[in-house]
């Protein structure tokens, strides 16, 4: 494989966006230090404000004259004072999302009874089963029927191009959409009614089921199809978790696609689990795919908060077995796996989602940046003929392993 991955090297390419993000925060590092003064002189000072007593006088308040208060001021005690009279606003339209009060039963725009908002579901608490569908005209019952010769051999000639798989990420995308808007419309959502954080768990169970976990360190973990977060991290560590975690699923969504295609197939369990073996028999893989997952993190977040100690373990432990070269040809591999990840989640996660994430990044977080682990970072992508020899590394040299490991697949089939 050692030489595979050197050939590798001549399709190498600057990833100029994310270069410059890196180079922009690392910039950043001494104004980070002024900000931090900053805020602690705020600090100081709000808290001599907040010392201070003031004295709340309702007769001279009300003596404000109205005709000294702009246009929309005014107008604001006569609609409190008119929604006071009809009740408090306790009712919502499943439909359109506009808000009413107690007495009022219809929406009389759309003609559907309303609901109360003390009864709209917890976003997560809703039970989600996404589907991927792949259709193919063989449907494979066992590892030895599916690893084959001839399989092998279709995997060894890769009849695969640049347009398939801008194919399999539409295909995937497409499919996240519907199962999104499925829950939206089965759930009586108003989306925009949910916070960021909610936003997020929802655009995950758009693609996998979502599970909440309250023991052991890890913050999370992706397993089969199946996204365990804690709960009892702050909103920003559950949001850049679930990105993460979901980073994982769609490298392994990815493989899967490409492999029915290949084996004109349909997708099962048998596929599935061929895929996560791959992503998981060797560091190379795990590599591939960790460092893919944390670039994609780093996307929807601040730069100088990303813990790397995942990839970073797996990095330590490749050095005895693979060539400084050979590692930052992997990370190039992931950095290129994680530019489809991110088109996938940004068709979901616009622009102004993304700063709702930075903004309660920073209502969370009080630690200074570490902008320094940045200089770890790879900045090189495969261009697409390079990306798609690295593919069929990847999986040639996989299934190679795979069809003589079936015990290990059955026992990873059967978590």
């Amino acid at each position: 494989m050692a030489g595979n991955l050197n050939e590798l090297s001549k399709y190498s390419m600057e990833d100029t966006e994310k270069s410059k993000l890196i180079k922009e925060a690392l910039n950043e590092s001494i104004k980070a230090s002024f900000i931090q003064c900053s805020k602690a002189d705020l600090s100081l000072e709000m808290k001599k404000i907040a010392e201070r007593s003031y004295d709340y006088d309702e007769d001279v308040c009300n003596e404000v004259e109205q005709d000294s208060l702009p246009g929309d001021l005014r107008e604001e005690p006569r609609i409190l004072r008119s929604v006071s009279r009809m009740g408090m606003i306790t009712k919502y339209c499943p439909k359109c999302g506009r808000k009413y009060p107690r007495r009022e039963n219809v929406c009389m725009d759309c003609l559907v009874h309303l609901k109360n908002i003390s009864d709209r579901i917890d976003v997560s608490e809703i039970q989600s089963n996404p589907q991927f569908i792949c259709n193919g005209q063989n449907d494979y019952k066992s590892f030895g029927e599916i690893l084959d010769k001839e399989n092998l051999l279709k995997i060894t000639d890769f009849d695969f191009t640049i347009d398939d798989y801008s194919a399999v990420l539409h295909d995937i995308k497409a499919q996240a959409f519907m199962n999104f808007d499925n829950l939206v419309k089965e759930n009586e959502i108003d989306f925009d009614e949910l916070d960021i954080l909610e936003k997020i768990i929802l655009f995950t169970k758009s693609f996998v089921k979502v599970d909440y976990k309250s023991y052991g360190g890890q913050l999370g973990y992706f397993e089969s199809d199946v996204i365990l977060i804690d709960d009892r991290q702050t909103k920003s560590l559950q949001i850049t978790t679930l990105i993460h975690e979901l980073s994982h699923f769609l490298i392994q969504e990815i493989l899967i696609h490409i492999l029915c295609r290949l084996w004109d197939c349909s997708r099962n369990s048998i596929v599935q689990t061929l895929a996560a073996f791959i992503l998981s028999y060797d560091d190379f893989t795990l590599l591939i795919d960790e460092y893919s997952a944390h670039n994609v993190e780093g996307r929807f977040t601040l730069f100088g908060f990303q813990d790397y100690s995942s990839f970073t373990l797996i990095e330590q432990r490749m050095k005895g077995e693979r060539t400084a070269d050979d590692i930052e040809i992997t990370k190039m591999i992931g950095n290129t796996f994680a530019l489809s990840i991110k088109e996938i989640l940004e068709s979901l996660i616009d622009k102004q989602l993304r700063e709702d994430i930075k903004e309660q990044f920073l209502k969370d977080v009080l630690d200074r940046p570490n902008y320094r682990a940045l200089e770890m970072e790879n900045c090189q992508i495969l261009n697409d003929g390079g990306f798609i020899k690295a593919i069929w590394l990847i999986l040639n040299e996989g299934l190679e392993v795979a069809s003589s490991s079936i015990d290990e697949l059955m026992a990873i089939q059967k978590k």
